[in-house]
């Protein structure tokens, strides 16, 4: 969106507000020698108005030079911050691995605000002193060229000793930065539940949260512009009326052979009036020099690339066979292979169990299907697809995610449970709530299904949080569930409900289950044993442990703990 015609507006106020500093000092010249020397009447009478006229138009043209000023850098605060916004949503998995979510963070805050200030409030700085700059010296050299040429010498000098003196003010003051809460707050839950926004689809669900905040922030903002706009000129103007009443009482008659007459005056009032735009101009170097990093950080950022979407095929309802064929990954963070050549038939309907010790693959294995990771070797079908040949949205349709580390956002209970869901029907809700056997505690809060669960849902009991979980993935209704270990680090009465709901959650789905407590997948169909990124041993339960291999040793191990 172009704002060339607000930007002109905003210089026709700063060339007003450069010509008022010049004229102001003129007037000094006619008051003095019209008033206190010749003790003209018309002048005498006359002066007083000028000078608040020339106060009054200044105030009004900084008001106009400021919130337009301001109010273009607020859109381009707003602009930045919406594109880095919908870029974080769809970054491959790869970038979160490596990226710091405080760096993200900052490039969303305090990078975007150093580069609209380089951009606006530098730039207003360096039109308006400038040319007040060359008002002042021109109105001095019409004065007198060698007091003038005097000045130019000794300027320097006054520049340097301002410059120093306000940055050791700037490295004794602590510089208070104000936080976006509202802004930092969605950025961040996008950030570390990624998994879940890809997954379930929520990517326009947060773009609508964060437009949402994002707004708000600038309406507020501009709230404040406006009040500071206002006040400023209005305390100039009270000073004004103030400084033309005590002019005016000192042109009476028997204070008029006191004074020195009006050249002078006016040529060391335009002096004095040349300090703070001097001062301004020599602090704006780094200010720029700010902007223009950040805006390297910010557009280097935006260049990281997106998760590629190359498929053009759509599965309306996945049947759920799912086979991997020599598939292998090394993350890029990392040197060894996490899975190494692997291959595995999943049959529609069944539960299939990966067990194995960290770092053995199971997780890697599983994130592969949903394409949370694309630069793998080998192929992963899903009914007869390669998977790559499906578009991401019709993929990570037909997959549901139940995990240990249960993801909330700060929300209704209603929304979580329905998260992802554009326009959630509100009986399919509670259906899938009294399926996860969450109901009967969300009827006992305050609000019922519109309780709000707090950042990451910090409100709730662990096993409260994994009951949403599993009845938002009732509710998506996905033919492929990935479970977590859904079940390790509850209280047994927590357990035995979300087991409850778990098995009715597996009916009718192909599941994988990632296993870290073996007691809670012996009934699974098949067991699949990893270890360091290789399938050692598959079977069920009872056939593992006649094997007396890798299962049986992880199994004696857990008996005996």
């Amino acid at each position: 969106m172009s704002y060339w015609h607000l930007f002109l507006v905003a210089v026709l106020g700063m060339i007003v507000m450069a010509a008022t500093e010049p004229a102001f000092a003129a007037l000094f010249q006619p008051m003095v020698d019209g008033s206190f020397v010749k003790k003209d009447p018309d002048v005498i009478k006359t002066m007083p108005l000028l000078i608040l006229g020339i106060f009054v138009l200044r105030g009004v043209a900084s008001f106009i030079s400021n919130y337009y000023m301001n109010w273009i850098s607020r859109q381009i605060i707003k602009q930045l911050r919406t594109s880095i916004f919908e870029h974080l949503l769809y970054l491959p998995s790869s970038f979160y691995d490596r990226a710091s979510s405080g760096r993200i963070l900052s490039r969303m805050s305090f990078d975007v605000e150093q580069v609209s200030n380089a951009a606006t409030t530098s730039l207003t700085v360096l039109i308006r002193d400038t040319l007040t700059i060359i008002g002042l010296l021109a109105w001095m050299f019409y004065l007198s060229s060698l007091l003038a040429l005097i000045f130019l010498l000794v300027g320097p000098v006054i520049a340097l000793l301002i410059t120093y003196v306000s940055k050791r003010f700037r490295r004794i003051s602590s510089r208070i930065q104000h936080s976006i809460g509202g802004v930092t707050q969605v950025t961040q839950e996008t950030v570390n539940n990624y998994k879940v926004v890809k997954i379930f689809g929520g990517q326009k669900y947060e773009k609508k949260q964060f437009d949402n905040v994002n707004e708000y922030n600038r309406k507020q903002y501009m709230k404040l512009v406006v009040t500071n706009a206002i006040s400023s000129p209005v305390v100039q103007t009270i000073g004004a009326c103030g400084l033309s009443i005590i002019i005016y009482l000192s042109t009476m008659e028997n204070m008029l052979a006191t004074f020195t007459p009006g050249t002078f005056i006016s040529f060391v009032m335009a002096m004095v009036m040349l300090m703070p735009p001097i001062k301004r101009l020599t602090s704006i170097n780094s200010a720029i020099q700010q902007g223009i990093a950040a805006g390297q950080s910010i557009f280097g950022f935006l260049d990281e690339k997106q998760e590629r979407d190359t498929g053009t095929q759509e599965i309306d309802i996945a049947k759920g066979d799912i086979e991997y064929r020599g598939v292998s990954f090394t993350y890029a963070t990392g040197h060894n292979k996490a899975l190494d050549n692997i291959s595995l038939n999943i049959e529609s309907g069944k539960t299939v169990a990966f067990v194995g010790q960290s770092g053995s693959g199971k997780t890697t294995l599983v994130n592969l299907l949903p394409r949370l990771y694309s630069d793998y070797e080998g192929v992963i079908m899903l009914d007869g697809h390669d998977i790559h040949d499906l578009k991401l949205a019709s993929l990570r349709r037909q997959i549901s995610l139940v995990s240990q580390d249960v993801t909330l956002f700060n929300d209704t209970v209603a929304n979580n449970i329905a998260y992802g869901f554009e326009e959630p029907d509100r009986e399919a809700i509670t259906n899938a709530a009294r399926a996860a056997h969450a109901l009967e505690f969300i009827e006992k809060m305050p609000d019922g299904l519109d309780t709000m669960v707090g950042e990451d849902g910090l409100l709730l009991s662990g096993g409260q949080r994994q009951r949403i979980a599993i009845a938002r993935a009732i509710l998506k209704n996905a033919p492929i569930l990935i479970l977590d270990e859904a079940t390790s680090a509850l209280d047994t009465e927590s357990e035995r409900h979300i087991q409850s709901a778990l098995d009715e959650l597996i009916k009718n789905r192909t599941t994988l289950v990632i296993a870290h407590r073996l007691s809670t997948i012996e009934k699974a169909d098949k067991i699949v044993v990893m270890h360091d990124g290789k399938i050692v041993e598959t079977g069920t339960h009872d056939e593992l442990l006649g094997q007396q291999g890798y299962y049986t040793n992880l199994y004696n191990m857990q008996f005996k703990d």
